[in-house]
């Protein structure tokens, strides 16, 4: 296939500034798009090109599907980077760039269909011969199929939206007097959110550890892992504190789970980067739970242990370039990324503003990945993460270490941030001793 000269970055943030640089040291034209709201982020200063394409709120902007494309076409781009959140799972939006002649950086709409619906996604995980958590075949019809699955596969369960994340449109039921109700507000909660009410339901594990295997996989049938990140630390299904390798599990588990995620890519004919999620029970039996077709938040930290660039390797693929073997990757050393979000630490709810001072960490193995600046305005309308602090050492201790070091020199005021709970969470005996599970934080 042939080379891409222009791309356009369809988001915003940190990851609007992380793939503008990767696509600027490819000697490639970077163009951004950008909402009033982002006319002063960072990003737009450095980009070769930066279109406005609408108001404030993320759906007349970074969702208006035909003001990206004009802005796309204005630029003369020929392909578009969707980076994660807003238009990166959106088939409708694959389909129109295809029609525009286009490049999608990311999956086939094909590969997206098969893992968009979670309960589909089980399907077809099945039928590859990857281990799933007991549950339905298919979407739930009403709350009396719910109450007879649940019934077949024991209590707890746990009601989930088909078309969800982020922890909307899910509900654990521990009784059969419970599901009416959490059926109806789930469903509500998802149809609101995504516009599909679509519900299924799952054995619910208690106290599971979420790891998940980082793939690429290219356009002539190859498929690589760059290990695997533990994600346990969450707090309502939103991951806060992401490492890599994951500790918990022994080389053979390990071994397993890399090799099941790689023939689950290759049995959908997967390409370009994609995130296989599990949730491991206390005897590290292992439960596909999701597949992620676009880029992770936390994909640094296998950039870290890897020495890879992922989104480079996203538009390699996408110009029809061959990966290398899995013997030429080499994992090594310890990761750790800490998501910095503009939050009241104790209380977590989005305190957006001015910063009126910054000071940002650096030293050896020390990467922040921000498009903050000290005077910068953080806007009230999108998401809260305004930096990933990601630091690699040879070992957990060590990166443990060097993270509460480079926490203690980063200061933000004007904002309220999350930076205090990280130092906290450095020191907390239960993650040193990795003694967590996903309900930790909650609890």
């Amino acid at each position: 296939m042939s080379k891409i000269k222009k791309i356009l970055i369809a988001n915003r943030g940190e990851i609007a500034l992380r793939a503008l640089r990767t696509i600027k040291e490819m000697q490639k034209e970077a163009v951004v798009v950008y909402s009033k709201a982002d006319k002063e982020a960072s990003y737009v200063k450095f980009a070769d090109l930066a279109v406005c394409i609408g108001k404030d709120v993320s759906t007349t902007s970074y969702l208006n599907i035909p003001a990206i494309i004009s802005a796309a076409e204005l630029a003369e781009a020929d392909a578009i980077f969707p980076g994660y959140g807003f238009l990166s799972e959106n088939q409708d939006f694959v389909e129109i760039c295809e029609a525009h002649n286009i490049r999608f950086i990311g999956p086939s709409i094909d590969n997206m269909k098969l893992m968009a619906d979670k309960s589909k996604a089980k399907e077809v995980m099945k039928a590859a011969g990857v281990p799933v958590v007991p549950g339905n075949d298919g979407a739930l019809e009403d709350a009396e199929e719910a109450k007879k699955i649940a019934k077949e596969i024991g209590y707890p369960v746990i009601l989930k939206a088909a078309s969800g994340g982020g922890g909307r449109g899910m509900r654990i039921v521990e009784s059969e007097d419970e599901i009416e109700n959490a059926f109806t507000s789930a469903s509500n909660e998802a149809l609101s959110a995504f516009g599909d009410g679509t519900m299924y339901i799952e054995k619910y594990i208690k106290n599971p550890r979420h790891i998940e295997v980082q793939i690429l996989a290219d356009k002539h049938g190859n498929v690589v892992h760059i290990g695997e990140r533990d994600c346990s630390l969450q707090r309502r299904h939103q991951k806060l504190i992401e490492e890599s390798p994951a500790i918990l599990l022994d080389d053979e588990t390990r071994a397993k789970l890399h090799e099941t995620a790689v023939k689950a890519a290759k049995y959908i004919g997967y390409q370009s980067a994609g995130t296989f999620e599990f949730l491991v029970d206390a005897d590290k039996n292992f439960y596909f739970m999701e597949m992620n077709t676009r880029l992770q938040v936390e994909h640094t930290v296998s950039e870290m242990v890897s020495g890879l660039d992922l989104i480079e390797w996203m538009i390699k693929i996408e110009e029809g370039e061959k990966l290398p073997s899995q013997d030429e990757i080499e994992l090594k050393g310890h990761a750790i990324e800490c998501r910095i979000t503009a939050e009241d630490p104790e209380k977590f709810y989005p305190t957006p503003g001015k910063i009126t001072h910054l000071i940002t960490p650096g030293g050896r193995n020390v990467r922040l990945d921000s498009h903050i600046y000290c005077g910068y305005t953080m806007p009230k309308y999108y998401d809260s993460l305004i930096a990933k602090l990601i630091v690699w050492d040879s070992d957990r201790k060590r990166a443990i270490a060097k993270m509460k070091e480079a926490l203690r020199e980063f200061k933000i005021e004007g904002i309220k941030s999350t930076i205090d709970f990280h130092i906290k969470m450095m020191d907390n005996p239960d993650f040193i001793t990795n003694n967590f599970d996903t309900k930790y934080l909650e609890r």
